[in-house]
């Protein structure tokens, strides 16, 4: 057979129409860090965490910048004042002295009960420079007690604190300056009998005060630059206090802003430092293994059973920290040297499944030395893990200082902080509550924000979590 028969040419071929099919990608190749940025975002407990971690920075060092007051200045004429608006002053003629109202005692049949006093009045009006009361003269009294109470005292007959007792039954009247505030009070007048007991009977009278201070005294404050400049009758503008004052008269937003320099400083702090400690401890005893890495451990485990608590008083007194100073020292010491085993125990067992992978054993054959496998590769490997870490033990370190503060370890007044503000605020939880609350509220957000700032870290750094999506 020829084999010129199974010769072919250009003509005995037809061209085929073929349809190119290409793979493209569904989204644009990413890092893992810009990856966890974008799954951060879309969780959005984790990114209002993250504005109110950015917003309390911003209030921590921003703040006092900002707002210029003192926090230790004491303005005594609005102690515990609660939050509101700006406070106004009427000026007023300096303070002058009164002698009283007196009459004639009235007598009464032996054996007869005194009766209320009739007739309370003010003499003038009422001012935080003084209250000045009168009333009738009692038949048959030897002297008069007076009550002064912040709340009406009909319901149950609780008259309030005692101000004063008269044992001249012909002084009908009664001058108050003691600590007044611009509210209202219920003065009780109360006559003696024979005996000097008090009567059954008495008479009560509610009382508006009204702010009010000389131009000399507002000049002294510093209120005005010049008493000259105003005159009696005119109104001043009080320092503001946009979150009140304390039981000493001292502003709150700027006690809060210094509290949260000291509250901030030791839960950053303090869990930078023992998670450095625990990441090099915890990558040694990874990498090295054997009966080194239990000997290392092992002592980690004696370290956690040591009692904190125990340790903080120790360095107090080791550091010559006595009763009523500040022990932030110490409790910063006390928190490195104890708290780094939990960062460690996650980092080595990181480095034990890291060391297993197959770029480690390529890297120590290709010479790589031990410090540039954990530095280059360990280490980086396991900083999801790290961030995480951080981020819950920021909120369990403010916590502490703030119960060690609240019970007088840590922090001690005048030097403010979250904690010691709230022992402080205890005292006058019942009257003026925003004392407590406050700082309350700030240990409160910051706490549950880093919480949930790292839950969202975590949920954001897992490379498992992918797989889910």
């Amino acid at each position: 057979m020829s084999t010129a028969a199974f010769e072919f040419g250009p003509g005995d071929f037809e061209r085929v129409a073929t349809e190119r099919r290409t793979q493209t990608l569904s989204r644009p190749s990413v890092s893992y860090w810009q990856d966890a940025w974008r799954r951060l975002r879309d969780n959005r407990r984790a990114l209002i965490s993250l504005w109110i971690v950015i917003a309390l920075a911003f209030f921590t060092l921003a703040g006092p910048l900002l707002w210029r007051v003192d926090p230790a200045a004491q303005d005594l004429d609005q102690v515990s004042q609660a939050p509101g608006l700006p406070q106004v002053a009427a000026i007023v003629e300096p303070y002058a002295s009164w002698a009283g109202l007196r009459a004639t005692p009235l007598a009464a049949p032996a054996g007869t009960p005194a009766t209320a006093p009739t007739g309370l009045s003010l003499v003038e009006p009422a001012t935080t420079q003084a209250v000045r009361l009168a009333w009738d003269p009692v038949p048959g009294a030897t002297g008069y007690q007076l009550y002064r109470n912040i709340y009406d005292p009909d319901p149950d007959g609780a008259l309030g604190l005692p101000v004063a007792e008269i044992l001249d039954p012909a002084q009908v009247s009664f001058e108050d300056r003691l600590d007044l505030e611009p509210v209202r009070y219920w003065y009780s007048v109360v006559p003696l009998d024979a005996t000097g007991a008090e009567a059954g009977e008495y008479a009560t009278l509610a009382v508006d005060t009204t702010r009010v201070i000389s131009a000399a005294e507002a000049e002294t404050l510093g209120w005005i630059e010049d008493a000259g400049t105003v005159a009696v009758g005119d109104e001043i503008v009080l320092p503001y206090h946009p979150f009140g004052t304390d039981y000493l008269g001292r502003d709150m937003l700027s006690r809060l802003m210094y509290g949260a320099r000291v509250s901030l400083f030791i839960g950053v702090v303090a869990p930078l430092l023992f998670v450095v400690v625990g990441i090099v401890y915890g990558s040694a005893a990874g990498f090295i293994g054997g009966r080194v890495d239990q000997l290392l451990m092992r002592f980690a485990d004696f370290v956690v059973a040591l009692p904190f608590l125990l340790f903080m008083i120790l360095f107090k007194i080791a550091f010559g920290i006595g009763p009523g100073e500040s022990g932030i020292f110490p409790m910063l010491v006390a928190l490195v040297l104890l708290a780094w085993p939990a960062t460690a125990r996650l980092v080595r067992g990181q480095v034990l499944q890291i060391r297993e992978e197959g770029y480690i054993g390529a890297s120590q054959l290709l010479g790589a030395k031990t410090t540039y496998l954990v530095l280059r590769h360990m280490i980086p490997n396991t900083m999801g893990v790290i961030l995480v870490t951080l981020t819950f033990a920021v909120p369990s370190v403010i916590f502490t200082e703030a119960f060690l503060s609240f019970i007088g370890m840590g922090v001690a007044p005048p030097t403010p902080s979250w904690g010691s503000m709230s022992n402080e605020g205890l005292r006058t939880m019942l009257t003026h509550p925003h004392e407590l609350i406050f700082p309350a509220i700030f240990i409160s957000v910051t706490v549950l924000a880093f919480n949930l700032l790292g839950d969202g870290l975590r949920d954001a750094l897992d490379v498992r979590m992918r797989g889910q999506e």
